[in-house]
């Protein structure tokens, strides 16, 4: 059985050599790519399960750097900030970033969110079975497309997984510790903003009704109602 690849995309050597020797003692198998076009070659050559991309990079920065992996081969991506921005998280996950962490961490969160993001791309949360419509948006679980009236909107696999777990239990409000169990795999409550940032994402892509904030508790679902597959 073949060992999953990662793809580590990090200028700050001892970080890079770092995060790759804990990976490679997990068992996978793991590369490393010092700046942004350098990231975006090593992605086309040795085609990862997963990258573990910096955001600010030399060369191009981890936000092209993600628009142009993702282009090709879309892949889970976990993204490395210095800067709590929430402008910088907001945008690295809205051109596909799966997940991210804030410097400095520790590799037992790393490692955490590394096999919560691969499980989810071989299993993923049960979804629904037929098509349901969250006023004009439509989700087709079969192919994980989502429209927004007639437009074809590309979400990427987390905010598939969450926007599909919600519509499935529209009379249910979720706190995010739930959500982060339920969606990403996340046994320890961390990472509250996370959510926060993929519901932003969520709204801002297919408007702001598509998830409803219940104050002081989390998020639900908006009206739903359940179709026919088109």
């Amino acid at each position: 059985m073949s060992r999953e690849r990662i793809a580590v995309i990090e200028d700050e050597e001892s970080i890079a050599s770092a995060i790759a020797t804990r990976l490679r003692s997990e068992g996978y198998e793991v590369e490393i790519a010092g700046d942004g076009p350098g990231g975006v070659q090593l992605c086309e050559r040795f085609r990862p399960d997963l990258v573990v991309l910096d955001l600010m990079l030399p060369g191009l920065d981890g936000i092209e750097v993600c628009k142009q992996i993702q282009r090709e081969h879309p892949l889970p991506v976990l993204m490395l900030t210095a800067r709590d921005s929430e402008t910088d998280l907001v945008v690295g996950l809205g051109v596909g970033a799966d997940d991210y962490l804030t410097k400095p961490f520790s590799a037992r969160e790393l490692v955490a969110r590394v096999h919560a993001l691969l499980r989810r791309v071989e299993g993923g949360p049960a979804v629904p079975a037929g098509t349901v419509r969250l006023g004009p948006v439509s989700i087709d679980p079969s192919s994980r497309r989502v429209r927004n009236g007639d437009d074809l909107v590309h979400l990427t696999p987390t905010e598939f997984d969450l926007l599909a777990y919600l519509a499935e239990r529209p009379t249910q409000v979720f706190t995010r510790e739930q959500l982060l169990m339920q969606v990403w795999g996340y046994h320890d409550g961390a990472g509250a903003r996370t959510v926060d940032s993929h519901v932003r994402a969520l709204r801002r892509k297919l408007g702001a009704d598509v998830v409803r904030t219940v104050h002081g508790v989390g998020y639900a679902a908006g009206d739903v109602a359940r179709g026919s597959a088109a």
